[in-house]
């Protein structure tokens, strides 16, 4: 089976979505808005189906490796995304850490017109070895789809 983005809800500058794997909710991505046209670093992702992999060179490896090292292996990252690049599912609250990546979170609130996502890092940890499996797989296929009108 496949790894699925499901967007749900739109904030003002913000973008609320779901995360499947096999068909298995995991946690909520938080991303920029959707825009038709990109403003580099406050822009979601296009919709289309990506590939999945394991980043072991990007910038911020580093900085995961000393806060997550019993698992971290890599980043992992969206792959193929036209007019975007070095796109990881990380560790962050708001639109404000995302420059155009999803942010995983356990819960969400939503605060003054945008979406928040809270626990962030315990989502971090419990999703990681599941995108990790499918990273370094041959099903790494994911799809980006946008379930409301915007």
């Amino acid at each position: 089976m496949s790894t699925k983005i499901v967007r749900v809800a739109q904030g003002k500058e913000s973008t609320l979505s779901h995360l499947y794997i096999d068909g298995i909710f995991q946690c909520f991505l938080l991303e920029d808005k959707i825009r038709q046209v990109k403003i580099k670093s406050k822009t979601a992702i296009p919709e289309g189906k990506f590939q999945l992999r394991l980043n072991t060179w990007g910038g911020m490896n580093k900085t995961y490796s000393q806060k997550l090292p019993s698992i971290h292996q890599g980043m992992i990252e969206i792959d193929d995304l036209p007019t975007f690049d070095s796109v990881y599912l990380h560790i962050g609250n708001t639109i404000n850490e995302t420059a155009g990546c999803p942010l995983v979170g356990l819960s969400y609130i939503k605060k003054d017109g945008d979406y928040q996502v809270l626990q962030s890092r315990d989502a971090y940890t419990q999703v990681y070895p599941r995108l990790l499996s499918k990273a370094k797989g041959k099903d790494n296929q994911i799809e980006i789809q946008n379930n409301f009108q915007f």
